[in-house]
């Protein structure tokens, strides 16, 4: 499955949640993740997406692991079944 028709259900998926998934681009800073996922109640989290069967490049890895030392989730999401356990984990999120 293509990159950006996960890139879109996750959108739309974060959307009834009430969150928004914004396009993150950081100049002069490759590797950053696809998305940033705001969720109500100040929860942030960050998505890498990636055609089905694709993985993380060694860089976007490296930007993951700083982004996870600042205690922020990074997640590498492939396929729909993921975006899907992914927003289960948001709802238990906004339940805390």
């Amino acid at each position: 499955m293509q990159e950006k028709v996960i890139e879109a259900y996750l959108r739309d998926n974060v959307k009834t949640l009430g969150g928004k998934a914004y396009k993150f681009v950081s100049p002069g800073t490759a590797g950053v993740p696809d998305r940033l996922v705001l969720l109500p109640n100040g929860k942030a989290v960050f998505v890498e997406l990636k055609a089905t069967g694709k993985k993380a490049t060694a860089l976007q890895e490296a930007q993951h692991r700083k982004i996870r030392n600042l205690n922020f989730e990074v997640f590498t999401i492939d396929r729909k079944t993921e975006v899907d356990k992914f927003i289960d984990h948001c709802r238990e999120m906004l339940s805390q």
